[in-house]
């Protein structure tokens, strides 16, 4: 079985023996038969390496096929026609103008650890999804292995991304424009267009990192204003190279990039500190603080200009209007305990105070009443302890310094009380940048979604807060779909998101703030774990911001800011080359069009009796299964090591790197929880409990979710998790722990060589619990997904959308490359075993046996293991001929094994295997779509 045709045809004849007994596991098996051939020399590791290859290959092949599906058709002519037909003839210019002055998306290019593919492959998938057949592409001579990802790439990356969509909206902003001044010659320079708007954090996310000191966000903001500034010059150059404003725009650029590279240096020294700050706080001639003068020259430049000058100019004025001094706006974000932290410093020292009490609201009033702006300078920056408030003061100085014009956010994770946000907003205030900062609380905590109305109420009723609302011209808030799917499930994480988003639009009425927009930041990841919709983009934007809470803001008359995310290297994706940004924009565009055209009932919201009794056994099951150890122990089982790293940011919270085996599914984010679910095979947090909270009402349920348009989605995102899910493979990686499937292997002495080490691991595993662990887990899910099956396929027979079948089209087919995937992976991680159990005994060392370091490789703690096993058996070692003394000697009498030999018979199959079990990783989360 060299080939993947041949394993695919035995994983076939494999299944079929499903159907003499319920219990035959053809992923194991298959892995088995593999594991076999690999001990016995029948095939080798570079035999395993081919086979991941193509499955490799493969796996990119669809994942180009999914991109296009998303955003296809990607012609950048025919897309610019499709915005042109969003703008009907019989539209008057009142209409015209409020359809496109405001941005459809708030666009918000995230830092999350999701780079999974490396740049070349990101290249590779984003050329083949142009193809018609992206299939038949040429993806698979691409290297697995990519730079390391650091913070700096992340930044390079982020501007990429940002710079594409940019020059994508401009060519839709040419083209409204063109529209208008075809349509309207006498009024066209009235139309601002705005269609999108841009944003990102990477730099300026401080939530769980200790990485990034106030001098990276400064220095970024300097690099991303001089490569805006450098666009904005190239643009004004190619349609007039000698206007005035090259020449300003090139200075500006040149003070900036000196800038950003006086602040990229250490500054740990006060007198380098003092040089940089002073360089740049000075009075330049060349030192640009507001497009607004440049703005205004532009369009009064268009206005005296032939219709080509002018429509040039105006685009290039409509760009500068979105992105301001920079790439686009910036958000910050700190954690709620660190802006307590702050405030307590500030104000009660002697921790008296309880921030959760009245008491603390009436302080807090009493401090929004009485503040007075303080100056600051670069040297309180560099002595400020706090991260809270150098945050604060990084933004002050970006504001005095660098760009006076674009807001800032300032977004609070973990936000469950409105105390917090008027602390953030007593900082805003105290600085003097609260009528440029929009604080945002994050709601994703099972917590605050519970409670998120009353404290959406108790905020909007405070008269600080409401003026500053106003003072803004809007109500900011951020909902989050990983920690809220990862704590209660997908499905109930959307409908709780749901029913805040509709009592933050009644307690602004309540509140008489129907005269701000509500800007709602759902911060969705990218995949369906995480919330998003893998069915198109009329989904992918309503699962977050439903029709109904969109509704609700329309009938309060509140203008509705939708923003949404694109999250790290899967994110960015969309936008890897100019065609795809062009073509990603324009479906956002036409989902827009299509999604506020639709305004009838819809019955979810009507049967409460059965939708709302759904929503809370689907998040009954969710917490069992969080709560319970059961699952804890199996998500945990092997740590981290099915993940490759996708990310600066670390994947784990800080804790004893020895505790595997009492690993909290709290000390794991969100996103390598989501990931490992995929990686075993079965997106608990999307399937699990849908199955049981039907089951009492089964014909009810389904008939409402196939008569319901918010019902079909939530069963379209069903089926999309379905059609990948496979539990046969939960159960394999048990079968791994299974002391009685090691000790009966060599039985039948058809793998004698492999008794002693057989035997080893089987009296090793006789104490382990993961492979009990696993089966329970099996059976809990097995019967939540009988019943799954069968509301699926009543679903189907009421008219949801879907197949009449249990899986989706075309999912047969990646199921069965996944299950291969999943067969290659579980043969190497017994070869690792096998390695492991068989080294030659060593020396205890710094607390570590032999057994801990076999345990360490059964954990997939496989960096730690080799750097003990290397410690054990270094390969660079004395010889005696070295030493030229005259004394003879007759010892050593013998040598033993050379540890170059324990090297390679051990140490480097291990090493190797571990390799291509995170190529594999990166295949299997392809067919997902996205990592986590």
């Amino acid at each position: 079985m060299k080939t993947v045709e041949a394993l695919r045809e035995r994983l076939q004849v494999l299944h079929q023996r499903t159907a003499e007994t319920p219990l035959f596991n053809p992923v194991f098996q298959l892995s088995h038969d593999l594991s076999r051939q690999l001990e016995s020399g029948a095939m080798s590791l570079a035999d395993v390496a081919g086979l991941v290859a193509e499955l490799e290959c493969e796996a990119l092949q669809n994942r180009a096929a999914r991109l296009r599906r998303l955003v296809a058709p990607t012609d950048a002519g025919e897309n610019l026609d499709r915005i042109g037909a969003l703008s009907p003839e019989e539209d008057g210019f009142s209409e015209f103008r409020a359809r496109w002055e405001k941005p459809l998306m708030h666009a918000v290019f995230t830092a999350h650890p999701t780079f999974l593919l490396n740049p070349v492959q990101s290249d590779a998938v984003a050329t083949a999804a142009m193809s018609d057949d992206p299939l038949a592409a040429t993806v698979c001579t691409v290297p697995s292995d990519g730079p390391p990802i650091t913070l700096d790439f992340e930044h390079v990356e982020v501007c990429d991304a940002i710079e594409r969509a940019a020059a994508a909206r401009d060519r839709i902003v040419a083209t409204l424009l063109s529209h208008a001044q075809r349509r309207w010659p006498a009024r066209w320079l009235d139309f601002k267009p705005l269609p999108f708007r841009f944003a990102t954090w990477v730099g300026y996310d401080m939530d769980g990192r200790t990485d990034i000191g106030w001098h990276t966000s400064i220095s970024y903001r300097l690099e991303e204003k001089a490569r805006r500034l450098a666009g904005y010059a190239t643009s004004l150059k190619a349609i007039d190279a000698g206007h005035a404003l090259v020449a300003t725009l090139q200075a500006a650029q040149g003070h900036a990039a000196e800038m950003a590279g006086l602040f990229s240096r250490p500054l740990d020294a006060p007198e380098a500190l003092a040089a940089a700050a002073n360089r740049l706080t000075a009075d330049d001639p060349a030192k640009l603080l507001s497009l607004a003068p440049l703005i205004a020259t532009l369009e009064a430049d268009a206005k005296a200009a032939d219709d080509d000058t002018a429509l040039a100019l105006a685009t290039l004025a409509a760009a500068m209007r979105a992105d301001g001094l920079g790439m686009g706006w910036i958000h910050f974000r700190v954690n709620a305990s660190q802006l307590h932290n702050a405030l307590r410093r500030r104000i009660d020292p002697e921790a008296t105070l309880d921030l959760s009490s009245k008491s603390a609201i009436s302080r807090l009033r009493e401090l929004l009443a009485e503040v007075k702006p303080l100056r600051v300078n670069f040297a309180a920056l560099a002595i400020e302890t706090s991260t809270a408030m150098r945050q604060f003061l990084a933004m002050a100085q970006i504001l005095h310094h660098i760009d006076a014009d674009a807001p800032i956010r300032m977004l609070i994770a973990e936000c469950e009380q409105p105390q917090t946000v008027l602390a953030a907003l007593y900082f805003a205030k105290l600085f003097g940048i609260d009528d440029k900062v929009d604080v945002s609380p994050l709601f994703e905590t099972e917590t605050a979604l519970e409670h998120g109305g009353r404290f959406l109420e108790a905020l909007l009723a405070e008269e600080s807060y409401r003026a500053y609302a106003r003072l803004r011209g809007r109500v900011s808030i951020q909902t989050g779909f990983s920690d809220a799917g990862r704590f209660i499930g997908q499905l109930p994480a959307a409908l709780a998101i749901e029913r805040l988003q509709g009592r933050l639009a009644e307690a602004m009425k309540a509140n008489g703030l129907t005269d701000v927009a509500a800007l709602i930041f759902d911060t969705h990841g990218e995949s369906m774990g995480r919330g998003a919709h893998p069915s198109g983009f009329a989904d992918r934007l309503t699962w977050p911001l439903s029709r109904w809470a969109r509704a609700r803001f329309a009938k309060a008359g509140i203008a509705l800011e939708p923003e949404a995310s694109f999250q790290g290297g899967d994110g960015y994706l969309f936008f890897r080359n100019d065609e795809l940004a062009l073509a990603t924009l324009t479906r956002i565009a036409e989902a827009e069009a299509q999604i506020a055209g639709e305004t009838a009932p819809d019955a979810f919201y009507d049967r409460t009796d059965l939708s709302l009794d759904f929503y809370r056994s689907i998040r009954r099951v969710q917490r069992e299964h969080l709560e319970s150890a059961t699952y804890a122990r199996a998500v945990t089982a092997f740590g981290l090591g099915l993940l490759k790293a996708t990310g600066s940011r670390v994947s784990r919270r800080q804790s004893d790197v020895g505790a595997d085996r009492t690993m909290s599914l709290r000390q794991i984010r969100a996103i390598p929880h989501n990931a490992i679910l995929q990686q075993i095979g079965y997106p608990v947090n999307v399937i699990a409990g849908a199955g049981t909270a039907a089951s009492d009402e089964m014909e009810a349920i389904a008939d409402l979710l196939g008569h319901s348009v918010r019902g079909s989605q939530l069963v379209r995102l069903l089926r999309s998790a379905n059609g990948l899910a496979s539990i046969k493979t939960v159960a394999a990686y048990g079968e791994l722990f299974n002391s009685a499937y090691w000790a009966s292997r060599p039985y039948r002495g058809t793998e004698t060589a492999l008794e002693t080490a057989c035997l080893a691991m089987a009296e090793h595993l006789t104490k382990d619990d993961r492979a009990g662990v696993f089966r329970r887990l099996v059976s809990r899910l097995r019967v939540d997904w009988m019943k799954l099956h069968r509301l699926l396929a009543l679903t189907a027979k009421s008219g949801s959308g879907g197949s009449s079948t249990e899986r989706e089209p075309g999912t047969d087919a990646e199921r069965r490359n996944i299950g291969l995937l999943q067969s290659v992976r579980l043969a190497l991680l017994m070869h690792m075993f096998l390695r492991a159990v068989s080294v030659p005994p060593f020396a205890r060392s710094n607390d570590v046996s032999r057994d801990d370091v076999l345990e360490m490789v059964l954990s997939l703690r496989v960096d730690d293991a080799l750097a003990q096993m290397r410690r054990a058996y270094p390969v660079v070692e004395p010889e005696i001929s070295d030493f030229a003394v005259d004394e003879p000697t007759q010892f050593p009498d013998h040598r033993g094994e050379d540890y170059g030999a324990i090297r390679a018979r051990f140490i480097d199959p291990i090493e190797q295997a571990h390799a291509l079990n995170l190529r594999i990783a990166v295949a299997i989360s392809n067919y997902f779509g996205a990592h986590g």
